[in-house]
């Protein structure tokens, strides 16, 4: 047998605002406790720009696009099980357009490292394709740097770095022709290259500590 209740309409509107006021706070404990447990903030590095090598001015065009997130202790290395905190992925893609030849170099690379701070950072990439007639760099880790620097009315203040060309030489015997070194994790110069068209978002976040367990 249903037993119905009754009740006056000051009273019943009172307990239904109870429970509208019940179920909204439940609603925000709900979702302070979701928050608590939401994932952090990652290190990120995206965007497309071409820039100039103010040593070596030219017509050519040369450019870097990077899409690459910190994966922190994703990449357990022997005596590291749980890998480190520049873990990290993504892409970072080369286009070099060679004026003199009418020729466009491209080449494209998995993310492996990636380190920021405030409006910089440094990663590496293993090259994974290389066009046609380029050099000898699948299988081989090169690294880049960038600069979030901005715009300047209107024009980009970003910069990029990279780890060849002047940079990374071995110890130079004067009877032999120079020659690169390997580049470890996460290691490139400082971002000196200017920015002619495009740019780039560096978004900091921190090193990340040890997982437990």
């Amino acid at each position: 047998m249903a037993i119905t209740v009754s009740l006056p309409a000051r009273k019943a509107g009172a307990v239904v605002l109870a429970l509208v006021a019940t179920a909204a706070l439940g609603g925000a404990s709900a979702a302070s406790a979701d928050s608590s447990h939401a994932e952090p903030a990652r290190a990120r590095v995206t965007g497309s720009a071409e820039f100039m090598l103010p040593y070596h001015p030219d017509k050519d065009v040369r450019s870097f696009t990077f899409d690459a997130v910190a994966a922190p202790y994703t990449k357990p290395v022997p005596g590291l099980p749980k890998g480190l905190p520049t873990d990290a992925r993504g892409t970072v893609k080369i286009s070099h357009y060679f004026a003199e030849l009418n020729k466009t170099f491209t080449a494209e690379g998995k993310v492996d490292c990636m380190v920021t701070g405030p409006n910089t950072a440094t990663l590496t990439a293993v090259m994974t394709k290389v066009a046609p007639g380029g050099p000898d760099w699948v299988g081989k880790r090169l690294g880049f740097s960038v600069h979030d620097g901005g715009k300047d009315k209107g024009h980009s203040k970003d910069r990029v770095g990279l780890s060849w060309a002047t940079v990374n030489m071995k110890s130079q015997d004067p009877d032999k022709e120079p020659e690169m070194a390997d580049v470890g994790t996460c290691m490139s110069s400082a971002p000196y290259a200017p920015v002619t068209k495009g740019g780039y978002t560096v978004r900091h976040a921190e090193l990340p500590p040890v997982p437990k367990g």
